[in-house]
């Protein structure tokens, strides 16, 4: 037995495509030309993930304009002006909003999937949004002739053929970016929009069978962008007994950036069910220095012993460029984190005997 180790999702764009980005948004790249760039930016990721030995792997969202809405591309019912996020440094991110129905994915993340196996033989995860995110797109005067609970059919629909999809590619596990629950204690401290994103996302993965469910994972985090974050402040014992109820097999935890780690995976072995594995952040993809294996192995160790061996996993704090403009973090700061998670999780787990 070993302790299993994943990456999150996004890694910084390479500078060649972050000017073909710019390119194309100017007019001056054809759709073609950006796809190649971007399949070739995918080959250099998986590539550079092998030699550091990632059991493992992501396309790192080359080709994804950000984490939450690939799949809104070619869309003619989405337009600015949705529901803004502050973030701790003073920076907004804003999300479009639906302007009619019926809503549609325009894109599938399988697509990505299936781009990323074509050029490697390990396994490749693969992240999708969470339903309750993209249920932040229906406005809140509603919509004329389409009303939210038809919306929200539509979108159970769309998120389920988004998993499915993906698993029938060949994910090693589809993991869904849950970055809004620990932000909706902010928007709502009462706790209600929270219940209502679980509902939601619970009642997308009651359609999976249990071994599909094995499959499935949810990541949470507090929404690094920029080098800030949107609800660091929020209390994760707010979060975490309601973040277990989803029904997956895998949970990813943002943890390394945590002022009481300790506390946090109290609470997590609190939560603890048989058949679920916890995979803890052990690097902070915020901090503009690389941790150590030695400083890994310490974060592992300490989260075993709350947390059994069998049940734990380890991972990167949160994705290092969610959005595709974010180049805040270094490619090569990025890669030097993720091999000391890759090589302290060893060191642990040699250390724990295993």
């Amino acid at each position: 037995m070993t302790i299993p180790t994943e990456p999150i999702g996004s890694i910084p764009r390479p500078r060649a495509l972050q000017e073909a980005l710019a390119e194309h948004a100017d007019g001056r790249l054809t759709d073609e030309e950006l796809q190649k760039v971007r399949e070739q930016a995918t080959v250099e990721t998986l590539a550079r993930l092998e030699e550091l030995d990632c059991p493992v792997l992501v396309d790192g969202e080359q080709s994804k304009p950000s984490f939450a809405t690939y799949p809104l591309a070619g869309l003619e019912t989405i337009a600015p002006g949705g529901a803004i996020i502050p973030f701790a440094d003073g920076h907004t991110r804003q999300l479009p909003r639906l302007t009619a129905g019926p809503f549609r994915y325009g894109v599938h993340a399988d697509t990505y999937l299936t781009l990323a196996r074509r050029h490697t033989g390990r396994p490749v995860k693969q992240a999708v949004i969470a339903p309750s995110a993209l249920s932040l797109l229906y406005p809140a005067e509603g919509l004329d002739g389409y009303p939210r609970e038809t919306f929200l059919s539509d979108l159970a629909d769309g998120a389920e053929a988004d998993i499915r999809r993906c698993l029938d590619a060949g994910a090693h596990r589809v993991q869904l970016d849950f970055t809004e629950g620990r932000l909706s204690l902010k928007l709502d401290p009462s706790g209600g929009l929270l219940d209502d994103f679980i509902a939601l996302n619970n009642g997308v993965l009651d359609r999976f069978s249990d071994a599909d469910r094995d499959r499935l994972g949810v990541h949470t985090c507090p929404g690094g962008d920029l080098d800030s974050t949107h609800s660091l402040d929020v209390d994760y014992a707010e979060l975490l007994p309601r973040l277990f109820e989803l029904k997956v097999g895998a949970f990813y935890v943002q943890l390394a950036s945590e002022p009481d780690p300790e506390r946090v995976l109290r609470i997590i072995a609190e939560q603890l069910r048989p058949g679920i594995r916890v995979f803890v952040g052990v690097t902070d993809p915020v901090t503009p220095i690389a941790e150590t294996p030695e400083e890994v192995r310490d974060r592992v160790l300490t989260a075993a012993r709350h947390i059994p061996v069998d049940q734990l996993g380890t991972c990167d704090d949160c994705g290092f460029s969610p959005f595709a403009d974010d180049t805040s973090t270094s490619r090569d700061l990025a890669f030097a984190k993720i091999a000391a998670r890759v090589k302290g999780t060893a060191l642990a787990a040699r250390a724990l005997g295993l």
